[in-house]
């Protein structure tokens, strides 16, 4: 290396360092929620402590014992002891943190005595073994590209008392009890597709409903229950609030839930088509350009010469779990009851299918490697031709720039850098989980209610939580799920809950946030998402689309005006018109699937009862700026002139 380049390799290093050096950074603000509650006598002597200590009713305490009768942590404590750990990073901090039971400290490590008989003899008819938290330090960690873990920031999550925790917790209640319902139940087109019928109130005919491959009985189930959700001031349009900007934001598109329009993302696209994006579902035609192999609707994406297939295993419809408080005090006193759940037999067709319920979302959601989601949109968009971002160069003819993107501006360079932001954006949503909010997960918020009699005097807001969700019915429904009356636990599809880490922010929603950041970087981000081809325009599609626009004919129906959905229990995809939330017919674009595809797998999370709407939404906010601020750095390291214009999720740009 000659001394110029030596010189020059160190400048753009510096440069790299000051730009991220001079980037705002703000400071770290939770909730106040941790240190609001303290124990009142009552509670204090199932304790044997003293009235007035902190209860930490509403932080993560998993993985620490719990008192059987509060299901609060046993010996407060113990937290500032998991909060010292977290603060020093010292791996002897988190050894004399007490994991199961109060003596196991240092090298001591006995098991509880299990309640339950899942705890009790799923290690092979033997007690399972205990759960550690994962990854308490990593927020300590430094990174030398892009923002530090710790140089971007999340606001205060919702706080009990708060119209929005409580929004919240019913939706996350009402997902768990439509766990086995077919996504096409949520489908644009399925409320008020018809004449002199009101979207927000009137379920399409069934003329309609055929067409999208779903039956009125799965609609009236949904609807039932964001007919609940509507009675919640969070939800209701007509009540006004006293929100700051951040809270305005995240309830101004989740006015009036429906069938058609709840539970989804609240990003450009995620209204259009669908609920789930096609990314999910589709696959490439073969192994080139010219390989006529198989079809899109095959669900096989190209990965070099083999296969990836989008079908997932089916775990068994209608099993929870968690569901009793000897199961629930367990999983929250770190038994590894993890891998017990239940799935059809994986030889039959099944064993796997595409992405047809929420239980199927939550099962991908569990077991994917984080990004593999983004890998495989990557590999779809690539195979089929999507061109790059018009400001990166290398896309003329070969005639003109006799070069061709490959280590750089080409497919391995995007292929490595979607899967490269992800541990990037793991380590800063560490720092927010532990070090800042520490917030709990939907599955103790739940045991709170269910312990409504024991804690409501340490916290009147608690019981006002409470007593809104009985009135409007969504607490009766868990009990009648649960086969116990004023039995409130969140029925779970993972056996053991959640992950051995606090709610907020969501690690799989940072990932999506800044892959899909990434994605919409490098591709043409505007281009129209092409996946079905037209002449599987069935007699029913078009019977629909004549509805929502008279006078269309055949030849002016455009491919992105289709898209595939999940049908057969599964075992196929079928075609369905693309409607907007207005039943308009509108068009798929890379950007609108791209930005689905991240709420997707966010909100995923809240359907496997792991998650609150918060933790996807202001995650992949975050997950989108360390995104961005790695392609600002990364910039600098090349010498062609080039740009890049990043659609962001809050429906403004930033170039490159």
């Amino acid at each position: 290396m000659n001394n110029y380049r030596r010189e020059e390799a160190l400048e753009r290093r510096r440069k790299a360092a000051q730009l991220a050096y001079d980037r705002p950074h703000l400071p770290h603000i939770s909730n106040g929620d941790e240190q609001s509650f303290r124990h009142d006598q009552n509670t204090a002597d199932s304790h044997g402590i003293s009235k007035g200590e902190s209860s930490y009713l509403m932080t993560f305490t998993k993985g620490m014992p719990h008192n059987e009768k509060t299901g609060l942590v046993n010996t407060p404590l113990n937290v500032q002891k998991f909060i010292n750990a977290i603060d020093s990073g010292n791996e002897r901090d988190f050894r004399d943190t007490p994991l199961g039971r109060e003596e196991n400290v240092g090298y001591v490590c006995k098991l509880p005595d299990w309640l339950s008989e899942k705890a009790k003899t799923g290690n092979n008819g033997g007690p399972v073994g205990l759960r550690a938290w994962e990854s308490q330090s990593a927020g300590l960690a430094f990174d030398l590209e892009g923002p530090d873990a710790q140089a971007v920031t999340m606001p205060p999550a919702p706080n009990l008392g708060s119209e929005e925790l409580e929004g919240e917790m019913a939706e996350v209640y009402t997902q768990a009890l439509l766990r086995d319902v077919p996504f096409n139940a949520f489908s644009n087109g399925v409320m008020g597709c018809g004449p002199g019928l009101n979207p927000k109130k009137d379920i399409s005919p069934n003329t309609v409903l055929n067409a999208f491959n779903t039956a009125l009985a799965d609609v009236k189930k949904v609807n039932e229950l964001t007919s609940r959700l509507q009675k919640l001031d969070w939800f209701n349009e007509k009540k006004e609030l006293k929100l700051n900007e951040q809270e305005e934001i995240r309830r101004c598109d989740r006015f009036c839930p429906t069938p058609a329009t709840g539970y989804r993302g609240i990003t450009p696209g995620d209204d259009i088509g669908p609920y789930i994006s096609q990314f999910l579902l589709v696959g490439n035609t073969g192994i080139n350009g010219n390989d006529a192999e198989r079809k899109t609707r095959d669900g096989l994406i190209t990965y070099g010469g083999i296969s990836v297939n989008q079908r997932v295993r089916t775990a068994t419809p209608g099993q929870d779990y968690m569901q009793t408080w000897e199961e629930w005090l367990d999983v929250q006193n770190a038994a590894a009851v993890g891998a017990l759940e239940e799935y059809l037999p994986g030889n039959t067709p099944a064993g796997r299918r595409f992405i047809y319920t929420p239980r199927d979302l939550a099962t991908y959601v569990h077991y994917d490697a984080l990004y593999e989601a983004y890998l495989n949109a990557c590999l779809i968009l690539l195979g089929n031709g999507i061109p790059f971002d018009p400001g990166i160069p290398f896309q003329g003819n070969d005639k003109i720039d006799h070069q061709q993107g490959f280590a750089h501006f080409g497919g391995p360079h995007i292929l490595s850098l979607v899967t490269e932001v992800a541990t990037r954006a793991l380590k800063a949503v560490r720092f927010q989980k532990y070090n800042v909010h520490r917030r709990l997960r939907p599955e103790a918020l739940a045991a709170r209610l269910f312990k409504i009699d024991t804690l409501q005097h340490m916290a009147p807001d608690l019981r006002e939580l409470f007593d809104n969700l009985k009135d409007c019915k969504i607490l009766d429904a868990v009990a009648d799920r649960n086969g116990q009356a004023g039995n409130y636990l969140l029925p779970m599809p993972f056996c053991e809950g959640s992950p051995m880490h606090p709610a907020y922010g969501a690690g799989h929603a940072t990932v999506a946030g800044a892959c899909v950041t990434i994605l919409k970087a490098f591709f043409d981000h505007s281009r129209l998402l092409e996946v079905v081809p037209k002449d599987e325009l069935s007699r029913e599609d078009f019977e629909v689309l004549k509805k929502v626009k008279p006078g269309i004919t055949r030849a002016k129906v455009h491919s992105s005006n289709l898209a595939y959905v999940s049908v057969d229990n599964g075992q196929s995809l079928s075609v369905v018109p693309v409607l907007d939330s207005n039943n308009e017919i509108a068009k798929l674009t890379v950007e609108g699937e791209l930005n689905k595809l991240c709420s997707n797998i966010s909100i995923g999370r809240d359907w496997a009862g792991v998650h609150y709407f918060t933790d996807y939404y202001e995650s992949i906010l975050m997950g989108e700026e360390i995104a961005l601020g790695i392609l600002e750095e990364q910039k600098l390291t090349f010498g062609e002139n080039f740009s890049m214009t990043v659609p962001l999720f809050n429906g403004e740009s930033r170039r490159i």
